[in-house]
């Protein structure tokens, strides 16, 4: 047990020649997809359209109110960007982990486990759907129309860059942690669905409208507030109000690291815990 709980520790050279195969075989699965342009491009669309939607939402309940806990439009999409952003860019890059569970019922892990390939590289290049970039797309035009209404300085320029990183990673880490359950359940992929999809629904708006118990689960259980609220805070010059120091806005990449590390940690112990299908 000892050789599982140790931590990783890939070389340079591994990580580049694996992030290749990865490149290689969603590639694969973008020539497959894109084989059929007009259903490709109709199904961007799509995803573009479903998340401008709920964006829309955002804009009608300022239609009748001023503020939403005390933050305006430009304000809120701004946190609706900055945390769209990652969550998209998480899920365009490892969201076909959630399938986990369909791979362990049909046998198809099972092939997976004797190519000469990470376990991890081939369940997140699976079925890799370009069409998700759709969902990206929407994010980005949110947070770039958010983004005109705020005082940038280099400082803040940085900060938000090194946030939308950080929160692509610490999305990374949840979907994967969460997605490795599913070696014992074998079929959980709701349940992940509630803490990555949940987790940014829940960051689209100002935390100062849920309650002080849901904020400090979403800080250090989850820790998603990470991803864009106290980034956010620092960049909009907002105090928090929760009482938490204001220093957390710069805890970002340290957070993504620990959840990198625990995410890790959990689907080598998955791994270990595998028993095959027998098929």
């Amino acid at each position: 047990m000892a050789d599982v709980l140790a931590p990783a520790r890939p070389r340079p050279a591994a990580v580049l020649r694996h992030a290749r195969t990865y490149l290689r075989l969603a590639a694969a699965w973008v020539r497959s997809s894109y084989s059929y342009r007009l259903s490709f491009w109709l199904m961007v669309l799509s995803s573009f359209a479903v998340n401008a939607i709920e964006f829309l939402a955002v804009v009608f309940i300022f239609a009748n109110v001023p503020d939403l806990g005390g933050f305006s439009l430009r304000e809120v999409a701004f946190l609706y960007g900055t945390t769209g952003v990652p969550m998209a860019l998480a899920n365009l890059l490892v969201g076909s982990v959630e399938d986990l569970g369909r791979s362990i019922r049909t046998g198809t892990l099972d092939q997976m486990l004797v190519r000469p390939v990470p376990l991890l590289v081939q369940v997140c290049s699976d079925r890799f759907a370009l069409r998700r970039v759709g969902r990206l797309g929407q994010a980005v035009a949110v947070l770039v129309w958010a983004g005109l209404f705020v005082d940038w300085s280099p400082a803040a320029v940085l900060l938000t860059l090194v946030a939308l990183l950080a929160g692509t990673a610490i999305f990374f880490g949840i979907f994967v942690g969460f997605a490795a359950i599913q070696f014992w359940t074998a079929d959980a992929a709701e349940v992940a669905n509630a803490f990555t999809y949940g987790g940014s629904s829940l960051t689209q708006y100002p935390l100062t409208i849920y309650p002080r118990e849901l904020v400090a689960g979403l800080t250090f259980l989850v820790p998603v507030a990470f991803v864009n609220w106290y980034p956010a805070l620092l960049v909009l010059d907002r105090p928090e109000a929760s009482g938490y120091p204001g220093w957390l806005g710069l805890a970002s990449p340290v957070v993504a690291a620990l959840v990198l590390a625990l995410a890790g940690l959990v689907w080598r112990l998955g791994v270990r815990h595998y028993r095959s299908t027998g098929s």
